[in-house]
């Protein structure tokens, strides 16, 4: 009878260690969008830009370092299927000095006929610049409402950070591209 007892307990004891394990898979499931987001913030991976305020860069020292090498900036606009706008750089590449701060405007126009919710995702090219570019202000931190037929202006305030002279692997580079894609944000009904 404690043989019976014993190997009861031993599976309810594994059943509840299987369950705690699924549980915690789920639960990493669920967190890995962010901590993978939250990661390529802070490291630069995979191209993502960094960010900045104004009183960070002009804590830095940035504007000090704008004449030291020239980069040349190309800006990329895409919108995904679904999202009837219009959506394009007013300049297609501007140069910039490392350290110095510069702007581009982007230009957005809703051709539908009712407002339509979208947000930019971003991306540096060449990878290995993505943790020296960095953004003060960009549209893409927040989502952008359009009205039927309105069209807007929205400006990317940036910077290349003078730690990109030191890194060896940017040495060569002379040209980074800064890429946007819209996507469309489904709202409620009761949200539009």
């Amino acid at each position: 009878m404690t043989t019976l007892a014993t190997r009861r307990a031993g599976q309810r004891r594994t059943a509840l260690i299987a369950a705690a394990v699924a549980l915690a898979m789920l639960g990493l499931g669920f967190a890995a969008v962010p901590l993978y987001r939250m990661f390529c913030a802070v490291t630069g991976f995979g191209g993502t830009p960094q960010r900045a305020t104004e009183a960070q860069y002009e804590a830095s020292g940035e504007a000090m370092a704008g004449l030291a090498r020239q980069l040349s900036i190309r800006f990329d606009s895409n919108t995904a299927g679904g999202l009837p706008w219009a959506f394009y750089p007013e300049k297609r590449r501007v140069t910039v000095g490392v350290g110095g701060k510069s702007m581009a405007i982007f230009i957005a126009r809703n051709n539908s006929d009712k407002p339509i919710t979208g947000r930019a995702v971003f991306n540096v090219t060449p990878a290995q610049a993505g943790p020296y570019f960095t953004k003060i202000q960009c549209f893409c931190f927040t989502e952008q409402t359009l009205q039927p037929g309105q069209e807007v202006r929205m400006p990317v305030l940036f910077y290349v950070d003078k730690k990109f002279l030191d890194d060896p692997d940017d040495k060569d580079v002379e040209e980074i591209t800064l890429s946007y894609t819209f996507y469309p944000v489904e709202k409620p009904d009761d949200q539009s």
